[in-house]
């Protein structure tokens, strides 16, 4: 039998599940992995849908390609996808795309530390994998400049009142907020439901009254949030948990009122927190940072230099942390499926 397509992937998880393709996909044009990226979300942004939707996805489920990398100095590219949007970096997915590059040989494993580096559609990744008995037992990579545009700024959140937040960019746009400000709230799964609702009010009210654009990424303005609090693990120095969107919130449905919570402690979330308090006075240079995600797993982080970003103060950070290989997986799309596109329905999506 003959199907329309054949994709072949690896599935990992930091907490988050995090799927890697590795094969299926033909030559994308592009003379960078960032106009790659532009080029697949513009003509072939059938494969998103097919690979993060039902019944081959769920809500918060991220994707990977692998490409041949575009820059000399690159040892592989990478575009991610998730259920809204093309990210130009992600962390957890950083972490996850090394751990299969190595583990399967695609890329050469040298023990006790392979260095490589990767090309995202933000720019060149550097990275330095702990390995030991053929795992990858952590990965560390140096992210793209992280800044703080917004700090204690007040919004009016319908429904919840005023809401102080900071934004913060780690490679995305988050808008961060205490979770110390809603009465009852706290960062754990039994909360999921809750936090997932007032997370993304606060996103969507960030997005109407916090315009910001990044100097090289012109149209990209806030599109995640995080809710921000005390750890419960005694290792860890803040605890966070990130809400990503599955849909458009409509104010006047509350249905819509919701989103998908990162299971793993974040790794541009990380950033975007440590550039928050680096702003503040509350981290420094070279100072460990320690963060908590839902699961109690944590992320080290670390900002390591000073840099400017058009008219921002911005700094270097790095991340640490382990993804596990889940599973080996060809999906198919059979000519005679109905739904070629994959379909959300209201009972778990936005």
């Amino acid at each position: 039998m003959s199907f329309k397509r054949m994709i072949h992937s690896v599935d990992t998880h930091s907490g988050e599940p995090m799927r890697v393709i590795t094969g299926g996909v033909p030559n994308i044009p592009g003379k960078t992995v960032y106009e790659q990226m532009r080029w697949l979300e513009n003509n072939d942004d059938q494969l998103r849908k097919l690979m993060l939707r039902e019944p081959r996805g769920y809500p918060p489920l991220c994707c990977n390609l692998i490409v041949p990398p575009k820059h000399p100095n690159a040892d592989a590219g990478y575009i991610i996808m998730e259920q809204v949007e093309y990210p130009v970096m992600s962390g957890g997915n950083t972490i996850s795309v090394v751990t299969v590059l190595l583990e399967t040989g695609m890329l050469p494993m040298h023990e006790p530390v392979t260095e490589l580096t990767l090309e995202a559609p933000a720019g060149l990744i550097e990275v330095k994998a702990e390995c030991s008995n053929g795992k990858v037992t952590n990965v560390t990579f140096q992210n793209v400049p992280a800044f703080a545009p917004y700090i204690d700024a007040e919004i009016d959140v319908p429904h919840l009142g005023k809401v102080k937040v900071d934004v913060g960019w780690g490679g995305m746009f988050y808008v961060i907020a205490d979770v110390r400000q809603f009465k009852g709230l706290e960062l754990i799964p039994e909360h999921g439901r809750e936090i997932a609702r007032i997370s993304a009010m606060i996103r969507k009210a960030a997005q109407e009254q916090l315009p910001v654009e990044h100097p090289d990424y012109p149209g990209v303005g806030i599109t995640i949030s995080q809710l921000s609090g005390p750890p419960t693990n005694s290792e860890a120095d803040w605890k966070n948990v990130v809400n990503v969107a599955s849909g458009d919130l409509d104010w006047d449905d509350p249905s819509t009122w919701t989103g998908a919570l990162d299971r793993c402690p974040c790794g541009t979330g990380t950033c975007a927190k440590m550039a928050t308090l680096y702003e503040k006075g509350e981290l420094k240079i070279n100072q460990d940072f320690r963060h908590e995600g839902i699961l109690g797993t944590v992320y080290n982080g670390r900002l390591v230099d000073e840099v400017k970003i058009g008219v921002y103060k911005a700094v270097v950070p790095t991340v640490k942390g382990q993804a596990w290989i889940t599973g080996y997986n060809t999906y198919v799309l059979d000519p005679m499926d109905p739904f070629p596109n994959g379909f959300s329905i209201g009972d778990i999506w936005a």
